[in-house]
């Protein structure tokens, strides 16, 4: 069947589309300078994993360079005091390249980032992507299978984790939340490891695809109780994949976004 036409982009939008493309070239460029600035003490702390607590005090300072730098302010909000002396794995939505540098600055705990295996391509970032994080290759099994190995050992080792369970950037944004996968489910039950929710507000309004406008603002977010999983068993991952999705959503409806 041949493809329906795209709709006709309204003339008054053209010029917020601009902007939006000039401010993504500054969030590269901001990139670009934070990393070099940094790379130093990057380099010299992502050697080890030993030194992985003190390579995420520079991440940390990192996103809030590159966050300050696009004019993007924060307001965060809290369901209980969370305790920053133990891992969690943290589970928030997906919708914009921001996701991480604001899960950066509200998780304090050393926490170890899961993301595509794309990244580890990009120059100069991908460099430090690749010893910090762990690629995953979507398509590919094994690769999946090697992502859990991986990442059940930096549990192991007191590290938390940073899953996205959606498994990327829904292309469609009117998708509010796309359906989990239950891998950082299983991760947590089988470590007895909690989940921490966090759930974004409006990340993708401020840095959408890069033909799609954005701008400087408020970022929202709203941190969740964690989550116990003691005495959990790998029977019951879908009834806790399940119960993070319904606490996501609901915040998200909260924060105004309806499907």
């Amino acid at each position: 069947m041949p493809r329906s036409p795209r709709p006709a982009v309204p003339w008054w939008k053209y010029p917020i589309l601009a902007m939006g493309v000039l401010y993504h070239l500054w969030y590269y460029t901001l990139m670009l300078w934070s990393i070099i600035g940094l790379f130093v003490p990057l380099f010299r702390s992502s050697r080890k994993v030993e030194s992985f607590p003190r390579f995420y005090r520079f991440a940390r300072l990192w996103a809030a360079w590159i966050l300050n730098g696009m004019g993007l302010f924060r307001k965060v909000t809290y369901e209980t005091r969370v305790p920053w002396d133990r891992p969690y794995i943290v589970v928030a939505n997906h919708s914009s390249e921001l996701d991480v540098m604001m899960c950066y600055r509200i998780v304090k705990s050393p926490t170890v980032f899961i993301g595509k295996a794309e990244l580890a391509k990009i120059p100069l970032f991908g460099f430090f992507f690749r010893r910090s994080s762990i690629p995953v290759d979507r398509n590919s099994l094994s690769s999946k299978r090697q992502v859990m190995e991986k990442a059940a050992r930096r549990l192991e080792r007191g590290s938390g984790l940073c899953i996205y369970p959606e498994g990327g950037i829904p292309k469609d944004p009117s998708v509010v939340l796309a359906p989990f996968k239950n891998g950082a489910f299983k991760l947590a039950i089988e470590s007895g490891t909690p989940i921490l929710p966090i759930t974004f507000a409006n990340n993708r309004l401020h840095f959408p695809d890069f033909f799609q406008g954005g701008g400087p603002g408020l970022l929202r977010a709203h941190v969740h109780a964690p989550i116990d999983v003691t005495g959990m068993t790998l029977a019951d991952q879908d009834a806790l994949s399940e119960r993070v999705y319904t606490v996501l959503l609901n915040q998200l409806k909260a924060f105004g976004r309806t499907p």
